[in-house]
């Protein structure tokens, strides 16, 4: 895609509807300004793969891929760009965006495809071998089940740049219901407090069986507690009467 440019230093006022762009590689830095709408659009429609020809007027042409767009965080819209200088014939590293395509059986199942990354990291022959997205077909992929980075087919004369067991999509398993999520939640809360002895376990069965809340059960534990105490106490009296019996009938005789 070819863009024209206006030369430009770095301090130097922009015209009405244009942004400010530097364009770079290990040998040279380039400073010029572009037309806003013009970048707007064919960056829309070829991101950070996409090759863009630019000819600074009155200077050279070169051909370049964005590296970062800074944008207007209010407009949405972009006020700097920054390019990377390539050159035609030498292999070069990019992140080609990762798509996906059918519906798995896993969705079937009411799982979700997850996109682990969103941008895989090859190394394309020349910049204008670089694909505008690499395409996963995951009909075949059920719940667990998942596509390592090595398992994706890249055109011809592309490589990896990234381990090829590097999980790139995976198949979720379905997501909890909000009646189920707060199920867990309470069950894991019922196990806490048996652990810290503030549930027995007939009081948590009642909790998670719904026959009596949380705080009620709490107050029957403690109750049976105090029950168990109170005998406890009965116990040790009764024993030292009859300890004071036997005393006082050993004195007698």
């Amino acid at each position: 895609m070819e863009l024209n440019a206006q030369p430009r230093t770095p301090k130097q006022k922009l015209a009405e509807g244009m942004i400010a762009a530097v364009a770079y590689n290990k040998e040279k830095n380039v400073s010029f300004a572009i037309d806003r709408k013009a970048f707007d659009r064919a960056f829309r429609r070829q991101s950070t793969t996409g090759l863009f020809d630019i000819t600074v007027e009155g200077g050279e042409t070169f051909p370049a891929l964005v590296k970062t767009v800074q944008m207007d965080k209010r407009k949405r819209t972009p006020i700097h760009v920054d390019f990377y200088m390539v050159t035609y014939g030498e292999p070069i590293e990019v992140g080609v965006p990762v798509h996906t395509t059918g519906r798995s059986q896993g969705e079937v199942q009411g799982g979700l495809v997850d996109i682990v990354v969103h941008n895989l990291q090859i190394v394309a022959p020349g910049p204008r071998r670089i694909p505008q997205e690499l395409v996963v077909d995951v009909t075949k992929l059920g719940i667990g089940d998942h596509v390592t980075a090595g398992e994706i087919k890249l055109p011809q004369g592309c490589t990896l740049a990234v381990d090829p067991e590097l999980t790139v999509i995976s198949v979720l398993p379905p997501r909890l219901t909000s009646e189920e999520l707060e199920a867990e939640t309470q069950a894991a809360q019922v196990a806490g407090l048996v652990a810290a002895g503030e549930l027995s376990e007939e009081a948590a069965a009642a909790v998670l069986e719904g026959e009596a809340s949380v705080e009620e059960a709490k107050a029957e534990t403690a109750a049976e507690g105090t029950e168990g105490t109170e005998g406890r106490n009965l116990d040790k009296d009764d024993h030292a009467a009859e300890e004071n019996r036997s005393e006082s009938g050993q004195q007698n005789g």
